[in-house]
């Protein structure tokens, strides 16, 4: 299984596989034809309280990735997710935020990676 990242604003391939929105918020901008979403999972992403807290600041990124880390492993909501789609060979996660070096997206795509592995 490849779990892939990208933006929900770059143009749908179909490469992409299962896409996957792992936003807590629906992107600005995107309608529900133009996102051609097969799944929307608000679970996979941080908790309003840590997306609050963190704001998109890179000064908070070390921290904030130990945090959402903590929770992703607090519960089964990846477990589950994988579990859900074992049969996919390719997971696209989508995400809005414009900087691609400190979504959380990265910390989810880690995650679930090292839980494949584990399972293998």
């Amino acid at each position: 299984m490849k779990i892939a990242l990208k933006r929900i604003y770059a143009p749908t391939s179909p490469t992409d596989g299962l896409r996957v929105l792992v936003d807590r918020l629906w992107p600005r901008g995107i309608t529900k034809e133009k996102a051609n979403l097969s799944e929307w999972n608000k679970d996979l992403a941080p908790s309003e309280a840590l997306r609050v807290w963190f704001h998109h600041n890179p000064e908070l990124w070390n921290e904030f990735s130990k945090k959402y880390r903590i929770e992703l492993e607090q519960s089964n909501f990846g477990k589950e997710f994988l579990v859900h789609h074992q049969q996919q060979e390719i997971i696209t996660l989508l995400y809005a935020a414009h900087d691609t070096e400190h979504t959380h997206a990265l910390i989810l795509q880690k995650y679930l990676q090292d839980l494949y592995q584990q399972q293998v």
